[in-house]
């Protein structure tokens, strides 16, 4: 079973890699770049003022300071180290199938995707604080997220299972940060 899912994952991977177009090499790296999202980042935090108080948007920017370092240790420490699963760009087999942008890829092991795991950290986070004010519209920031993560399998650095994994993980993360905030810090200034 194991193995037909490396395979599924491998073959999705090539597929989706495969994909790329030389007008959006440049874009996607830029993409995949955490300090490029800073004014996306103003952006949520102008949006939790904008819907609460500075107050709420400075535990929010707490918050996500903390679902970054969580989600880094145990995207690494947990994962990465224990699984040790070479990065599409470092595995020997595809490696000069796999487009690589730059010359950039990545470390040595990609399992979990660490970006996956921040962004979706921080995504859940935010959007389960601006659900109740601003509804279905919160739902860009988990779109954000995917983006950014797709760039990880276009840049040759992940597989589409790295992804989905810390995704879930980030998510996981990001919605435990919540309930601690809501439950100790943010009490009734945030209703679901």
């Amino acid at each position: 079973m194991i193995e037909w899912l490396e395979e599924l994952d491998r073959s999705l991977f090539l597929f989706l890699n495969g994909l790329h177009q030389s007008w959006l090499d440049q874009p996607m790296y830029y993409m995949s770049e955490k300090l490029f999202w800073i004014p996306v980042y103003l952006l949520l935090l102008y949006f939790v003022f904008r819907a609460y108080n500075w107050k709420v948007m400075l535990w929010t920017l707490l918050g996500v300071v903390l679902v970054v370092s969580i989600g880094d240790r145990v995207s690494v420490e947990l994962f990465k180290n224990v699984f040790e699963r070479y990065r599409p760009s470092r595995n020997l087999e595809i490696g000069e199938m796999v487009h690589i942008v730059n010359d950039y890829r990545g470390g040595l092991y990609g399992f979990v995707s660490s970006h996956a795991t921040n962004f979706f950290g921080i995504a859940t986070f935010v959007f389960l604080i601006l659900k109740p004010k601003f509804g279905a519209k919160a739902y860009w920031v988990l779109a954000w997220a995917a983006l950014i993560s797709y760039t990880r399998i276009y840049l040759g650095v992940h597989y589409p299972g790295d992804i989905v994994c810390g995704g879930i993980l980030g998510a996981l993360i990001g919605y435990g940060v919540y309930i601690l905030f809501k439950r100790f810090i943010l009490k009734s200034q945030i209703s679901t």
